[in-house]
């Protein structure tokens, strides 16, 4: 299988081709830069890789829940890419994206990921590896301000990304226990190609159409407008 993956929602871009069981990966920390690099990025690992986007299976993107501006970046490139090849696109969770690396990193077997939401609240859900070795949520998605977070873990428990670098002590104790945590993980690529390669054989791809992103706030700005293309992939 070959799988286009994208990953905007925080301040790193990131995009991933998955060959196979071989990955190729790059990813930059950039803020307010992602719009201008990751056509580019995208080019990059397809000529990496010697694959030519008629090769594609599919495309996968972190659909959120993260910076609006980014989820709706991801959402749009990959539309974009998708109508131009006529492409099935899997949408991926970035919180699931987070759990996924951390089960890979430091083989956790439960997850809580916290993406920093601004305004004094986090978007977080909870996470266990099923029998395929892919983090399931446990629960939903949510957004909350960290003091009012109710939620029972495990001592196994591993806690990932940017909520947990000015949340980590409100986080400990709503948890109840003193678990360890990566606060400078940021969604990556690398694991929306893994995950997205694995719902896709689930049957969890939609049409270019449906690749819309998920905000999990309900007031929030307007969905993509516009669609963007890689050069010569179509108008």
């Amino acid at each position: 299988m070959k799988l286009l993956a994208i990953e905007t929602v925080t301040e790193c871009c990131s995009v991933a081709l998955l060959v196979g069981n071989e990955v190729f990966a790059i990813s930059e920390v950039a803020p307010r830069r992602h719009n201008e690099i990751i056509l580019p990025m995208c080019e990059q690992v397809l000529a990496q890789a010697e694959v030519g986007l008629t090769q594609l299976d599919a495309i996968a993107f972190g659909r959120g829940p993260g910076a609006f501006t980014g989820v709706r970046l991801a959402a749009s490139v990959t539309q974009g890419i998708a109508l131009a090849q006529d492409l099935p696109v899997v949408p991926v969770s970035s919180l699931a994206v987070l759990a996924q690396a951390a089960y890979h990193t430091h083989q956790a077997s439960q997850v809580l990921s916290c993406i920093d939401a601004r305004m004094q609240e986090i978007y977080y859900a909870l996470f266990n590896v099923n029998e395929h070795e892919i983090m399931q949520v446990v629960d939903e998605e949510h957004v909350i301000k960290p003091s009012l977070m109710k939620i029972d873990v495990n001592e196994n428990c591993f806690g990932v990304g940017s909520g947990w670098q000015p949340y980590a002590d409100v986080l400990l104790k709503r948890c109840g226990k003193n678990i360890l945590y990566a606060a400078d993980a940021q969604p990556q690529a690398e694991f929306v190609a893994r995950l997205g390669k694995h719902h896709f054989h689930q049957g969890l791809s939609v049409s270019a159409v449906e690749a819309l992103p998920v905000y999990v706030r309900d007031k929030v700005a307007d969905k993509p407008k516009s669609k963007t293309v890689l050069p010569g992939t179509g108008d």
